[in-house]
């Protein structure tokens, strides 16, 4: 049978193909720690991306940490307009690795790229001592001082580096150091969680160091010059870079790119709308026009995928408004803390160090629910899905913003006391600021809640050669919350006339704002409650369908199951040698 023979070869070449495929060395790499065996080269690499990881954490909450300060104090911005370059700047941090790893995969090569970003990165954080100038302890005599800038020019300066500085972030997170890198590929649903579980703890906690140290310098020791932190941060950067050379340029197996994803969709939508007037339903999903049997443009393994991706797109919108609220503490709560007593026995707290306080619970969580799940998945429930975790964080987000309302009605009780920060003079309420913490505990609890799991969810609901592409999504609708807690602070001051946003919190009402944000975010939760049943059964329901429908892994089961049945029949004594032919 020439015609089956011609078959089992096609599969074969395939088969191989698919393993050369996945056996090919990255391009990029180099082999200067070949005397190393492959745990302690991915040890070696492991431990350098985090160190990178570290280092871009440590700029990017170094910049944050007191922007809003910096812009009303230093700029003359007013409150909300502070706020929404604060948030822009988080969202534009958050979109721009997506726009990056499209490049590197694309356009620019992945060596050239992560160069121009680190020397974006490397010019935006050098840019910002320049708009803290004139620095006020340093002095060429008594009489004059170093170096001064006009309001306009600070602004233009101030833009500009913040720009660079995201465009060089986005380099770093999609190139040096994506989730690729820390080789997941064989892990199952509980090591992935305490993977992320762990990887976020880390993260929080070079956070903590950061708004502690760098706030307190930046505001009362010498605040112009905490702005050179971060560039000495991005130097350790580089230098981690360096001494790692090729390792740290990872190249992720993947066949799939967001254009793809994006092509897919758009195909079946266009294709859709044209023949739902001449055929009837014979299809099981929408996307089932973009293949190429139904005249599509895109073959069965990349429309398969999508639609296994587009199964996780109810997951990820429902985290927009959540991010909006998360998007609270660098933005709202910092107002209020602002505007509250920092004095504690004597000494000035920094503003941004009440952040740590919503770390605390973070750091305390993740011990506790990594005991939690490893008994979880231990039992006979081995699909465990921490959905459950989503909903309550979310309740706690939710929470939170409605106690910082009522703390804000609380806070206009107290009489208002004379404050001063960053040499400012500012009319705050004498209300200590610890009592704003139940609000901040509650947002910790929900991120050691929410982060981990929907990164899960998001990774391993997916076939592997999209998973890159499933956390660019999350990313995306992330970076999208962010400016949607911008759309909403601008909206509320413009529609009330800077009623619900005030710049002098005492003569406003921002619990209203609170309180509208909070009634959006109980709505939100319920809705996510309604749909986290489609991601319960980690094992049953999407292993089963995403992973098991592709062809080449049905290729793969066949050629075993073609050999398996061959090694039966030559065993098997009970046929004869004319029923074995």
């Amino acid at each position: 049978m020439p015609g089956a023979n011609r078959s089992d070869m096609e599969e074969r070449q395939l088969l191989n193909h698919t393993a050369d495929k996945e056996q090919r060395p990255l391009p990029g790499r180099s082999n200067h720690a070949g005397n190393l065996c492959p745990s302690e080269k991915k040890l070696q690499e492991a431990i350098c991306v985090l160190l990178v990881e570290l280092c871009e954490r440590f700029t990017f909450f170094g910049i944050v940490c007191n922007m809003i300060l910096f812009c009303t104090v230093k700029l003359g911005y007013r409150n909300y307009q502070a706020a929404i370059v604060n948030m822009c700047f988080v969202g534009t941090s958050m979109l721009t690795p997506v726009l990056v790893g499209w490049l590197a995969e694309c356009l620019v090569g992945r060596v050239k790229l992560v160069c121009i970003c680190m020397f974006l990165h490397f010019l935006g954080t050098a840019l910002l001592p320049v708009v803290a100038f004139p620095f006020e302890d340093i002095y060429i005599d008594r009489r004059h001082i170093l170096h001064t800038l006009t309001k306009r020019e600070q602004k233009i300066v101030f833009y500009f580096a913040l720009l660079t500085a995201s465009l060089g972030i986005g380099g770093i997170r999609a190139i040096v150091c994506p989730l690729s890198a820390y080789n997941l590929e064989d892990c199952g649903p509980k090591e992935l969680l305490s993977f992320f579980n762990w990887f976020y703890w880390l993260i929080n906690l070079n956070s903590a160091v950061v708004f502690v140290s760098i706030s307190y310098i930046q505001q009362s020791v010498a605040r112009n010059l905490g702005f050179l932190i971060p560039f000495v941060s991005v130097l350790m950067a580089m230098i981690t870079i360096h001494m790692v050379r090729g390792e740290m340029i990872y190249k992720p197996k993947t066949d799939s790119s967001l254009l793809t994803t994006f092509g897919v969709i758009a195909s079946a939508l266009k294709t859709c709308c044209v023949r739902y007037r001449y055929f009837s339903g014979g299809m099981r999903n929408w996307m089932d026009h973009a293949k190429e049997n139904y005249g599509g443009q895109y073959s069965e393994t990349q429309v398969e995928s999508t639609k296994s991706l587009a199964r996780l797109f109810p997951l990820f919108a429902f985290q927009i408004l959540y991010r909006a609220c998360i998007m609270q503490i660098p933005s709202g709560y910092y107002l209020q803390t602002m505007n509250s007593n920092l004095h504690f026995s004597g000494f000035v707290l920094p503003v941004a160090a009440m952040n740590v306080i919503s770390i605390v619970p973070l750091l305390i969580l993740v011990p506790i629910l990594e005991c939690i799940n490893s008994y979880l998945f231990s039992s006979k429930n081995a699909g465990h899905s921490p959905t459950i975790y989503i909903v309550v964080g979310q309740l706690s987000a939710a929470l939170s913003v409605m106690a910082a309302g009522f703390s804000e009605i609380h806070r206009k009780h107290f009489p208002q006391v004379e404050q001063t920060l960053s040499e400012e003079v500012l009319l705050v309420s004498s209300m200590p600021c610890f009592h704003l913490a139940p609000q901040y505990i509650l947002l910790g609890v929900a991120e050691a809640l929410v982060t981990p799991s929907c990164s899960l969810l998001s990774f391993w609901l997916v076939p592997e050669r999209i998973r890159g592409i499933s956390m660019h999504f999350l990313t995306l609708f992330n970076g999208a919350g962010c400016f949607m807690g911008a759309f909403f602070v601008q909206t509320a001051h413009a529609g009330t006339q800077g009623n619900w946003f005030p710049h002098l919190l005492h003569e406003g009402k921002l619990e209203r704002f609170f309180f509208f944000l909070a009634s959006l975010m109980m709505v939100n939760t319920l809705g996510f409650w309604t749909i986290a049943h489609r991601y319960n059964d980690l094992n049953q329901e999407y292993t089963k369908e995403f992973r098991g429908c592709l062809p080449e892994e049905k290729l793969l089961k066949h050629e075993r199951a073609i050999t398996h049945y061959d090694g039966v029949l030559e065993r098997s004594p009970i046929l004869s040698p004319m029923e074995k032919t």
